[in-house]
């Protein structure tokens, strides 16, 4: 745990339910025990996991060890003076998901700023890219379409783990913090987490499983549409649909589309939260037959298309704020797809350029071979 790093100073922790070792204990428990931790700080969906996407996380003591645990995910998302004050040492230790629009990264990145502000060291505890760190996929955000779901010109799947993130994020996008990076032993950035032998342990209540997140990269531009992205079912982002969906005309369609790696079947679901909560679904279930081969952005793209282009009750959702960007802008990071001005080859052939622009760039910052 690099003991000396934290010897004789007092100690921040931001952490969720992943931040777990091989024996199944939690650095928060790890921490407390080895430490001088006096303070706990909470990213979306709260330290113990319990919130749902999108919920305000007010500040609370933690009923385990007695530590106050302020929130990065209420009133303020970047820590505050007074926050910094508390402690002389921050330590991040979570499991991302491979995704640029995965609020954690963020929460990191604004610390990572916090930290350099106030003259702070920031310990960043690398974990595993579920998706692997090698597989680069999207377009780079465009920085007018900044937002918490986004705030760096990466792609949608970056192929960084979240230590190199970290790096790159403080050299190339100018934070400058006091920045340790602890790495993982026996990592080939090959890997997704499948094959790491580590179990899985779900970092927000809608990634349940280990494939989520390939689903999640394909799925997610949906939550800024009038679609489910499965939310309130058993299989969030692997199922969307609507009342109005022609699942059978469009399964037929993609079939015909020979997207690699997946395969599509009819979805019929009840939403049990969120979009269409108590309205029967007509939907579509996506099945990986070949990780490797699967390209999850490209075939969320040709799916949001083809529905599109079906159905005229297709919508996107008002942004959130008066004035604000639509959220499907915020999560693709352009105004591109929204618009609808550019064919949609035209659009996966950009981002192609994006893929391959970023490829290169990355490996600048890997720490694994």
């Amino acid at each position: 745990m690099y003991p000396d790093l934290f010897q004789d100073k007092r100690v921040g922790l931001i952490t969720n339910p992943t931040g777990m070792n091989t024996r199944f204990e939690s650095t928060i428990d790890i921490f407390a025990r080895q430490t001088n931790l006096v303070v706990l700080f909470s990213p979306e969906h709260g330290i113990r996991g319990d919130k749902e996407a999108g919920l305000h996380v007010g500040s609370y003591v933690d009923h385990r060890t007695g530590i106050k645990v302020s929130s990065l995910y209420g009133e303020t998302r970047r820590p505050t003076k007074e926050m910094m004050d508390s402690f002389d040492i921050l330590a991040f230790d979570i499991q991302d998901v491979g995704a640029r629009f995965y609020t954690y990264l963020y929460t990191m990145a604004y610390a990572m700023t916090a930290c350099k502000e106030e003259m702070k060291t920031m310990v960043v505890f690398d974990r595993p890219n579920p998706v692997n760190a090698s597989d680069v996929e999207g377009n780079l955000l465009d920085i007018d379409y900044r937002s918490f779901v986004g705030y760096y010109p990466i792609p949608q799947r970056y192929g960084l783990t979240i230590g190199e993130l970290a790096i790159l994020f403080n050299q190339e996008f100018g934070i400058g913090s006091d920045l340790v990076v602890v790495p993982m032993e026996g990592y080939d950035r090959k890997m997704d987490f499948s094959q790491t032998g580590l179990p899985w342990i779900s970092p927000s209540p809608n990634i349940p499983s280990v494939t989520t997140p390939y689903y999640y990269l394909a799925t997610c531009i949906f939550e800024g549409t009038n679609l489910s992205e499965g939310r309130g079912t058993t299989k969030p982002f692997q199922m969307i649909g609507s009342p109005y969906l022609d699942n059978e005309y469009l399964i037929e369609r993609l079939k015909a589309a020979k997207l690699e790696g997946v395969a599509f079947i009819p979805a019929y679901f009840t939403p049990t939260f969120s979009k269409h909560k108590d309205h029967f679904c007509f939907g579509i279930e996506l099945v990986i037959t070949d990780r490797q081969a699967f390209q999850p952005v490209k075939t969320g793209y040709v799916l949001l298309d083809l529905i599109r282009s079906r159905h005229p009750e297709f919508d996107f959702i008002p942004p959130f704020t008066k004035g604000g960007r639509p959220f499907i802008d915020l999560l693709t990071g352009s105004e591109k797809l929204r618009e609808n001005k550019l064919p949609l080859t035209e659009i996966l052939a950009s981002q192609m350029l994006d893929q391959q622009q970023f490829s290169k760039f990355k490996r600048r910052y890997h720490l694994y071979d």
